[in-house]
């Protein structure tokens, strides 16, 4: 039979992890909901239908000129080595 002693601190320090995960959900609920949603009103529509595009003042999720400066320092700096012919 299995022996009680080492069966209890198994069942809490699951019972910790079970509790630090949580908690960590918990946390990154209530951050997504205080930020406000992105709005989209009738004029935006429009705009969109017309140019194609949209400009707002929220934060952009991506910075796309950050983004390209990244990628070509990743490319510029790596050395790769020639492909392999099979």
């Amino acid at each position: 039979m299995i022996d009680v002693k080492i069966v209890w601190p198994v069942w809490w320090i699951l019972a910790a992890l079970v509790l630090v995960a949580w908690l960590s959900l918990r946390a990154r609920v209530k951050e997504s909901i205080r930020r406000a949603p992105p709005t989209l009103d009738d004029d935006a529509v429009r705009r969109i239908e017309e140019y194609g595009t949209i400009t707002t003042d929220e934060d952009e999720p991506l910075d796309l000129d950050e983004i390209r400066k990244e990628e070509s320092l990743f490319w510029d700096e790596e050395r790769w080595d020639e492909a392999e012919e099979l």
